[in-house]
């Protein structure tokens, strides 16, 4: 065999081995970006509108929001049990977790679809549910969140429809998932929901309030 021509031969393939190599980890980074990009194009917002089976179920119809999970927030004690909030001795009160696209969705439209599920002008209830458990709330997680919030509400003052809005804006605390079962038990349950959510009165209250809108 040609000494020269064995020469080439290697040299070609070890160019081939080095491009191959190049294009691989040219792949794995553009992999990684697409990864970052995805998980980046994810945000969080945290709501509480009385039963959360409700507010879960309004949340996920809403185009760009990705899920949303059921639990508690606001309280004294850690990992609390559904039986407990529901006594109203925790402090926490039944909210939502929201993941959403804010390519497709933005946080002042969650901030709009949110107003317009709620009943406002109550103090520790939401339609049928009464007690500080089921009081209504926004819960910011960062100032970029907190001054859409404030802003969103001080103009739904502005507009005059409310005299006076309950609906507290504080900063986070710890959320703790719900029980399993509170899951889109929408989903789950759509008869028994759909029961609930018309003998509490929901939506027949969202309409006085809130019209067509």
């Amino acid at each position: 065999m040609n000494a020269r021509l064995t020469v080439a031969t290697l040299a070609t393939a070890l160019l081939s081995g080095a491009t191959f190599a190049a294009d691989a980890n040219a792949d794995a980074a553009a992999g990684r970006a697409t990864a970052t990009a995805t998980a980046t194009a994810t945000a969080t917002a945290i709501f509480a509108g009385g039963c959360f089976w409700c507010t879960e179920a309004d949340f996920e119809k809403l185009p760009g929001v990705l899920g949303a999970e059921s639990g508690y927030i606001g309280g004294r004690v850690a990992n609390p049990s559904y039986q407990q909030v529901s006594a109203g001795t925790t402090g926490h009160t039944e909210a939502v977790r929201v993941h959403y696209d804010p390519a497709r969705v933005s946080y002042a439209r969650l901030l709009e679809h949110f107003w317009r599920n709620v009943d406002p002008t109550v103090k520790d209830r939401q339609f049928c549910d009464i007690g500080s458990q089921y009081r209504s709330g926004i819960y910011v997680l960062d100032e970029a969140q907190r001054s859409a919030a404030e802003a969103s509400r001080d103009a739904l003052l502005a507009s005059g429809r409310f005299a006076r809005i309950h609906t507290e804006v504080v900063a986070a605390t710890p959320f703790y998932l719900a029980e399993e079962y509170h899951q889109d038990y929408y989903k789950k349950n759509p008869l028994r929901y759909a029961f609930y959510r018309r003998g509490c009165g929901r939506d027949a209250r969202l309409e006085q309030l809130w019209g067509a809108e």
